[in-house]
């Protein structure tokens, strides 16, 4: 897995690129499922102060790109405080990877109770024209 950090109008300390690598890797219980088929899981991680002149309100934007398998996920936050904002966008992004595997799951589950159907004869529906 690739992550890239990047930075606008404001400096990546160690504290803040070790906790983003730590949420990040956080997200490898899915990832590595995908990594492990050969594929390669790309992340682009940026974190921005969106003012400089703001000391109250929503001053910190976390944005976080998954590219797998040529899929793209996407979330952005803006927060008051750094860390919550890299907290939201780790678990939007999780919350979305999860989703699109959940419904290919099931996607492949019914398509493969309607072969069975169509084998016992319990149907005439053929699953891979969708005619009857």
């Amino acid at each position: 897995m690739k992550i890239n950090i990047q930075a606008k109008n404001i400096e990546i300390t160690g504290a803040i690129e070790e906790y983003i690598e730590k949420r990040v890797t956080n997200l490898g219980k899915i990832l590595f499922q995908i990594e492990e088929s050969g594929e390669e899981a790309q992340v682009l991680f940026n974190i921005a102060k969106t003012t400089n002149h703001h000391k109250a309100g929503e001053v910190f934007r976390a944005d976080c790109s998954v590219n797998i398998k040529g899929k793209k996920f996407y979330s952005s936050v803006d927060k008051e405080d750094l860390y919550e904002a890299i907290d939201d966008v780790k678990e939007n992004i999780y919350r979305e990877i999860d989703k699109n595997k959940d419904r290919r799951q099931t996607l492949f589950k019914r398509g493969a109770l309607s072969v069975k159907k169509m084998m016992k004869g319990l149907t005439d529906r053929n699953p891979f024209t969708s005619k009857y």
